[in-house]
């Protein structure tokens, strides 16, 4: 019965001290603001970037190469899908990162 109750303090214990361990890191970090708004400037450059990079060639090949179809719509739109897949996989390496994160500071 008595080492029941030691088990259980010790259980308890560990239960506050992780819960304790993991708000003092989230205070240690500055999240603020600003950072949110950075994440969404960076996910809305790595989509405008490759978009206005494919929409530029494609001017330039349609004055260069004519051809029956558009060269800056085409390349508009792969940039922009280009653009789509770097932030999906940027924000799911931040999402891995930050599960992990929280996962060591429940062990």
């Amino acid at each position: 019965m008595e080492e029941e109750k030691r088990n259980k303090d010790n259980s308890f214990s560990k239960v506050v001290g992780d819960k304790e361990k993991r708000k003092l890191k989230a205070q240690g970090e500055n999240k603020s603001v600003w950072s949110g708004l950075g994440l969404f400037g960076m996910v809305g450059w790595s989509i405008a970037v490759p978009t206005l990079l494919g929409a530029a060639l494609g001017i330039w090949l349609d004055k260069h190469y004519k051809e029956s179809f558009s060269w800056t719509l085409s390349l508009l739109v792969a940039g922009l899908m280009l653009g789509c897949v770097l932030a999906w996989n940027w924000v799911q390496k931040e999402n891995k990162e930050i599960h992990k994160n929280n996962e060591d500071g429940m062990e």
